[in-house]
């Protein structure tokens, strides 16, 4: 009965050991960070994109899909400060309500291509042999194709909406994120702790869920930061070319695909979204930088 008691002792107090540990793991990264004026620049700039993206229909100064042709190509003035487009339509409130969908673009595929690759990248990593190959070749042939390219074929197969934006961008972008993973997982089923939950009897999805996946946290918080950045560049660039989203929505790249062709005449209709997006991939990539550096100690340990 004592030897039951101690081993329950021992072991609340390795927990209580990594607890403390993992404490003070986020805590020494949170001072790091706090430290770049870069990375907190681009926290608050996203954190002011997603309150804008949030409060649109209540800080917006005009309607965005309203047409007036009364009005086309305004200046820039004080009742539209970033003028009207070739429908009279106000460009700063397009602007906002499109900070919307370049936000929604962004955060969702990266979300989904982050599960889709630790899943894959877990998986293949700790059974290894014909698993690992399998799913690596595919990685591979997914990585093999130009992203832009892939994503192109997926949303000229499927049509232009924004849920096959979601689909295709989530298609072409797990195949890095496996590939860390499973790098990770491999340096990790080899340790001292995963051993010995393997020679207690303690399932295999357990250990990759409870020994494994946190072991690889700091790397998918900066692959996830610097993901969503790409992601709004990639819904750019499709909307740009004419297979993302459509009419009348205001995102971002279409902004910039239908301003184009009055880039002489009106250029605000163009140059204000860009400068949009410009803004946020910036501070999304100074975030990222920001926790790379932070986590760099522990990333290389």
């Amino acid at each position: 009965m004592n030897v039951v008691r101690n081993v329950i002792t021992k072991r609340e107090l390795i927990e209580a050991s990594d607890e403390l540990v993992k404490e003070t793991f986020w805590q020494d990264v949170f001072k790091s960070l706090i430290k770049d004026r870069m990375a907190i620049a681009g926290g608050i700039v996203i954190l002011l994109f997603i309150l804008v993206s949030i409060f649109a229909p209540l800080i917006t100064p005009h309607d965005p899909y309203e047409v007036n042709l009364d009005q086309q190509f305004l200046k820039p003035s004080g009742e539209h400060w970033l003028g009207t487009d070739m429908f009279g339509r106000d460009v700063l409130s397009r602007i906002i309500y499109g900070s919307r969908i370049s936000l929604l673009i962004g955060i969702i595929p990266s979300l989904i291509t982050m599960t889709i690759g630790i899943v894959l990248g877990i998986v293949a990593g700790y059974f290894g042999k014909k698993t690992d190959f399998t799913i690596m070749t595919i990685s591979d042939m997914v990585l093999s194709f130009p992203s832009l390219l892939l994503a192109m074929v997926v949303m000229y197969t499927l049509g232009a909406s924004l849920l096959n934006i979601f689909i295709a961008l989530s298609i072409v972008g797990w195949a890095g994120t496996a590939r860390v993973v499973r790098s990770q997982t491999l340096s990790l089923k080899n340790k001292e702790f995963v051993e010995s939950a393997k020679a207690i009897g303690v399932k295999p999805y357990i250990i990759m869920i409870r020994h494994i996946l946190p072991n690889c946290i700091p790397q998918l918080l900066v692959l996830f930061t610097l993901e969503i950045p790409g992601a709004i560049l990639s819904e750019a660039s499709l909307s740009f070319l004419g297979v993302g989203a459509q009419p009348p929505a205001s995102s971002w790249g279409l902004m910039v695909s239908n301003g184009k062709e009055f880039l002489f005449n009106a250029p605000w209709v163009a140059i204000s979204p860009g400068i949009a997006i410009l803004i946020v991939v910036l501070a999304f990539n100074f975030l990222g930088d920001g926790l790379r550096d932070a986590l760099d100690p522990y990333l290389k340990s």
